[in-house]
Protein backbone atom coordinates (compact mmCIF):
# COMPACT_ATOMS: atom_id res chain seq x y z
CA UNK A 1 0.00 0.00 0.00
CA UNK A 2 2.86 2.14 0.88
CA UNK A 3 1.78 5.89 1.84
CA UNK A 4 -1.34 6.09 3.73
CA UNK A 5 -1.42 9.90 4.52
CA UNK A 6 0.56 13.04 3.97
CA UNK A 7 -0.93 15.93 6.14
CA UNK A 8 0.26 19.33 7.11
CA UNK A 9 -0.68 20.20 10.74
CA UNK A 10 -0.77 23.78 12.12
CA UNK A 11 1.32 25.17 9.03
CA UNK A 12 4.89 23.69 10.41
CA UNK A 13 4.28 20.37 11.01
CA UNK A 14 4.19 17.08 8.37
CA UNK A 15 2.39 13.89 9.15
CA UNK A 16 2.96 11.30 7.39
CA UNK A 17 2.17 7.33 7.85
CA UNK A 18 3.13 4.43 5.68
CA UNK A 19 1.46 0.67 5.37
CA UNK A 20 4.07 -1.96 5.37
CA UNK A 21 3.15 -4.55 2.36
CA UNK A 22 6.30 -4.40 0.98
CA UNK A 23 9.27 -6.95 1.89
CA UNK A 24 12.63 -6.10 2.38
CA UNK A 25 14.11 -5.89 -0.80
CA UNK A 26 11.37 -3.43 -2.08
CA UNK A 27 12.38 -1.14 0.70
CA UNK A 28 15.97 -1.42 0.62
CA UNK A 29 15.70 -0.71 -3.30
CA UNK A 30 13.77 2.26 -2.39
CA UNK A 31 17.00 4.28 -0.08
CA UNK A 32 20.81 5.17 -0.37
CA UNK A 33 22.23 4.30 2.83
CA UNK A 34 25.23 5.47 3.95
CA UNK A 35 28.03 3.06 5.33
CA UNK A 36 27.07 3.94 9.19
CA UNK A 37 23.18 3.07 8.52
CA UNK A 38 23.83 -0.04 6.72
CA UNK A 39 25.79 -0.82 9.60
CA UNK A 40 23.25 -0.26 11.97
CA UNK A 41 20.66 -1.90 9.39
CA UNK A 42 23.10 -4.86 9.37
CA UNK A 43 23.13 -5.26 13.40
CA UNK A 44 19.20 -6.00 13.71
CA UNK A 45 19.13 -9.88 14.48
CA UNK A 46 15.01 -9.65 13.84
CA UNK A 47 14.20 -9.52 9.85
CA UNK A 48 10.34 -7.75 11.52
CA UNK A 49 12.60 -5.54 13.09
CA UNK A 50 14.78 -4.41 9.62
CA UNK A 51 11.36 -4.22 7.88
CA UNK A 52 10.61 -1.29 10.22
CA UNK A 53 13.63 0.57 10.71
CA UNK A 54 13.55 0.79 6.38
CA UNK A 55 9.89 2.05 6.55
CA UNK A 56 10.76 4.80 8.33
CA UNK A 57 13.24 5.72 6.30
CA UNK A 58 11.34 5.19 3.09
CA UNK A 59 8.30 7.11 4.67
CA UNK A 60 10.69 10.02 5.71
CA UNK A 61 12.30 10.63 2.60
CA UNK A 62 8.38 9.94 0.62
CA UNK A 63 6.83 13.09 2.33
CA UNK A 64 10.15 14.94 2.17
CA UNK A 65 11.08 14.47 -1.39
CA UNK A 66 14.81 14.20 0.11
CA UNK A 67 17.32 11.64 1.39
CA UNK A 68 17.35 12.32 5.01
CA UNK A 69 18.90 10.25 7.55
CA UNK A 70 18.34 9.80 11.17
CA UNK A 71 20.70 9.40 14.05
CA UNK A 72 19.95 8.85 17.93
CA UNK A 73 21.23 10.46 20.69
CA UNK A 74 22.13 8.16 24.35
CA UNK A 75 18.09 8.70 24.94
CA UNK A 76 17.50 6.84 21.77
CA UNK A 77 15.85 10.37 20.89
CA UNK A 78 15.73 10.46 17.03
CA UNK A 79 17.33 13.46 14.94
CA UNK A 80 18.04 14.64 11.46
CA UNK A 81 21.19 14.55 10.61
CA UNK A 82 21.49 17.92 9.22
CA UNK A 83 18.57 19.03 11.68
CA UNK A 84 16.29 20.48 8.68
CA UNK A 85 13.58 19.01 10.73
CA UNK A 86 12.67 18.01 14.21
CA UNK A 87 11.50 14.35 14.10
CA UNK A 88 9.16 11.97 16.10
CA UNK A 89 8.90 8.24 14.93
CA UNK A 90 6.04 5.51 16.18
CA UNK A 91 5.59 2.08 14.86
CA UNK A 92 3.24 -0.61 15.48
CA UNK A 93 1.78 -3.77 13.93
CA UNK A 94 1.85 -2.97 9.82
CA UNK A 95 2.25 1.02 10.39
CA UNK A 96 5.00 3.36 10.58
CA UNK A 97 4.36 6.59 11.53
CA UNK A 98 6.64 10.05 11.26
CA UNK A 99 5.83 13.46 12.95
CA UNK A 100 7.83 16.36 11.47
CA UNK A 101 8.31 20.14 12.21
CA UNK A 102 11.22 22.88 11.12
CA UNK A 103 10.68 25.01 14.62
CA UNK A 104 8.54 22.82 17.33
CA UNK A 105 9.09 20.22 19.22
CA UNK A 106 7.22 17.20 18.22
CA UNK A 107 5.24 13.87 19.28
CA UNK A 108 4.01 11.31 18.04
CA UNK A 109 2.72 7.93 19.36
CA UNK A 110 0.65 5.34 17.54
CA UNK A 111 -0.47 1.60 18.96
CA UNK A 112 -2.78 -1.07 17.14
CA UNK A 113 -5.26 -2.26 19.92
CA UNK A 114 -5.19 -5.68 20.72
CA UNK A 115 -3.96 -6.74 24.04
CA UNK A 116 -5.60 -6.30 27.25
CA UNK A 117 -4.52 -3.09 27.67
CA UNK A 118 -6.53 -2.96 31.16
CA UNK A 119 -4.00 -5.53 32.79
CA UNK A 120 -1.87 -2.72 32.98
CA UNK A 121 -3.83 -0.23 33.27
CA UNK A 122 -2.26 0.74 36.83
CA UNK A 123 1.04 1.06 35.79
CA UNK A 124 0.37 4.25 33.73
CA UNK A 125 -3.39 5.13 35.14
CA UNK A 126 -2.87 7.88 38.13
CA UNK A 127 -6.28 8.83 40.58
CA UNK A 128 -6.75 11.98 38.95
CA UNK A 129 -7.58 10.34 35.44
CA UNK A 130 -10.74 9.14 34.53
CA UNK A 131 -11.15 6.31 32.30
CA UNK A 132 -14.92 5.88 30.93
CA UNK A 133 -16.80 2.70 32.75
CA UNK A 134 -18.54 1.58 29.73
CA UNK A 135 -17.81 -1.39 28.11
CA UNK A 136 -17.11 -0.82 24.80
CA UNK A 137 -14.92 2.73 25.45
CA UNK A 138 -13.10 1.32 28.70
CA UNK A 139 -9.84 -0.22 26.00
CA UNK A 140 -10.15 2.25 23.48
CA UNK A 141 -10.06 4.88 26.04
CA UNK A 142 -7.38 3.46 27.97
CA UNK A 143 -5.12 3.59 24.83
CA UNK A 144 -5.91 6.79 24.01
CA UNK A 145 -4.31 7.46 27.31
CA UNK A 146 -1.48 5.23 26.65
CA UNK A 147 -0.73 6.66 23.37
CA UNK A 148 -1.13 10.70 24.90
CA UNK A 149 1.77 9.66 27.56
CA UNK A 150 3.94 7.76 25.25
CA UNK A 151 4.02 11.36 22.82
CA UNK A 152 4.43 13.75 26.24
CA UNK A 153 7.04 11.16 26.54
CA UNK A 154 8.80 11.90 23.97
CA UNK A 155 7.96 15.27 23.47
CA UNK A 156 9.77 16.06 26.86
CA UNK A 157 13.13 14.16 25.42
CA UNK A 158 12.38 11.34 27.90
CA UNK A 159 13.61 12.64 30.93
CA UNK A 160 12.86 11.47 34.59
CA UNK A 161 9.17 10.95 33.63
CA UNK A 162 6.85 8.44 35.44
CA UNK A 163 3.95 7.62 33.14
CA UNK A 164 1.67 7.52 36.23
CA UNK A 165 3.42 10.30 38.49
CA UNK A 166 4.71 12.81 36.22
CA UNK A 167 2.27 12.62 32.96
CA UNK A 168 -1.79 13.45 33.94
CA UNK A 169 -4.30 13.36 31.01
CA UNK A 170 -7.36 15.64 32.13
CA UNK A 171 -11.30 13.78 31.67
CA UNK A 172 -12.22 13.86 27.94
CA UNK A 173 -15.00 11.56 26.19
CA UNK A 174 -13.39 9.57 23.93
CA UNK A 175 -14.01 9.64 20.21
CA UNK A 176 -12.86 8.44 16.78
CA UNK A 177 -11.29 11.95 16.45
CA UNK A 178 -10.59 14.30 18.93
CA UNK A 179 -8.62 16.83 21.17
CA UNK A 180 -7.20 16.10 24.67
CA UNK A 181 -5.17 17.75 27.31
CA UNK A 182 -2.56 16.95 29.87
CA UNK A 183 -0.14 17.93 32.59
CA UNK A 184 3.75 17.04 32.74
CA UNK A 185 5.08 17.83 36.06
CA UNK A 186 8.44 17.16 37.33
CA UNK A 187 11.46 18.27 37.99
CA UNK A 188 12.11 19.43 34.60
CA UNK A 189 8.45 20.71 33.22
CA UNK A 190 5.48 21.55 34.65
CA UNK A 191 3.28 22.14 31.11
CA UNK A 192 0.34 22.00 30.08
CA UNK A 193 0.02 20.26 26.54
CA UNK A 194 -2.62 20.13 23.42
CA UNK A 195 -2.65 16.48 22.10
CA UNK A 196 -4.69 15.78 19.19
CA UNK A 197 -6.23 11.88 18.15
CA UNK A 198 -7.87 9.75 15.47
CA UNK A 199 -8.19 6.38 14.52
CA UNK A 200 -7.43 4.08 11.31
CA UNK A 201 -9.38 0.96 11.84
CA UNK A 202 -7.86 -0.97 14.82
CA UNK A 203 -5.03 1.67 15.50
CA UNK A 204 -5.14 4.86 16.96
CA UNK A 205 -2.70 7.68 16.59
CA UNK A 206 -2.07 10.31 19.18
CA UNK A 207 0.66 13.51 18.88
CA UNK A 208 1.58 17.01 20.13
CA UNK A 209 3.35 19.98 19.12
CA UNK A 210 5.21 22.51 21.22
Amino acid sequence: MGLLIKKNIDNDCLLGIWEITEDYDVLYSKLELLPEDLEVLNSFQNPLRKIEWLSVRVLLNEITDKNLSIIYNGSRKPFIEDNSYNISISHSKDLTSVLLSRKKKVGIDMEYMSHRISNIASRFINDNEVISENKHEHKFHLYIHWCAKEALYKICDKQDISFKKNLTIEPFTPKNKGLLYARVNNKFINERFKLSYFTIENYIIVWTIS
